[in-house]
């Protein structure tokens, strides 16, 4: 019978044998896991900032659930595809669909859109936010729908009237302003238009303090509209 000590020693023999041998298969380490490409962006605010018309515990779920789970759905879609050249954008995914592999796509355009829509959606916010917009603008809302009172109208209208879950926009497209409302997690970009202002409604939006009440949910919604970073975004892309 062979004791321990010996049939230590001759593993050991076998595999310095094995190593010597033409063509043996070097052991090598595994390669170490590609960094995911997208992240969770931080809140340019505290929880709190925007009560009391949309109320902390929806805002910390919001950002750190909902939105992370996007990001984590998203990096996990595009774990099967090679990024090259490291220059890997949402924007760019977003607006070139087609090309991406059919067994990909779809989980790209939905969580993708999740984490582009909701990574544009908090910067649109701000604590005492609300009013209306000014300089340029103004009076392209103006130009392109009469007066501030009718545009935010016609957008209320636009959001409490999608089906479900979705979002309203204001967008640019081909120099001009339009409303639109789009479902699921839909993103203007994959349509060929820039989104300038967008409103989630989705219950988890506003479930926790508005239950049903989408209503309320929008009207209170305009007064954190940090209608600067809009005006600034409308400069920058016109």
């Amino acid at each position: 019978m062979m004791t321990r000590r010996q049939a230590l020693k001759s593993t050991a023999v076998a595999s310095l044998a094995a190593a010597a041998l033409p063509g043996a298969i070097a052991q090598t380490p595994p390669a170490a896991a590609q960094p995911a490409p997208f992240s969770l962006p931080a809140l340019p605010y505290a929880f709190d900032a925007l009560e009391p018309h949309i109320d902390a515990r929806t805002m910390e779920i919001h950002h750190g659930k909902h939105h992370k789970a996007y990001v984590d759905n998203l990096n996990k879609a595009m774990a099967s595809r090679p990024i090259v050249g490291g220059n890997l954008t949402i924007e760019g995914l977003l607006q070139n669909l087609e090309p991406l592999p059919d067994n990909i796509r779809s989980a790209v355009r939905n969580n993708g859109g999740g984490h582009y829509n909701h990574s544009l959606f908090w910067q649109l916010m701000k604590k005492n936010g609300g009013g209306e917009p000014k300089a340029e603008l103004a009076k392209a809302i103006e130009a392109g729908f009469g007066n501030f009172a009718d545009f935010k109208t016609k957008f209320t209208e636009a959001a409490t009237k999608v089906f479900g879950s979705g979002w309203a926009w204001l967008v640019l497209h081909q120099g001009k302003l339009a409303i639109e409302s789009a479902p699921n997690q839909d993103s203007p970009l994959s349509s060929g238009k820039t989104p300038l202002l967008g409103l989630d409604v989705w219950e988890h939006a506003y479930y926790l303090k508005y239950q049903n009440k989408r209503a309320d949910y929008i009207a209170a919604w305009w007064n954190v509209v940090n209608w600067d970073f809009v005006a600034e975004r409308f400069a920058k892309l016109k």
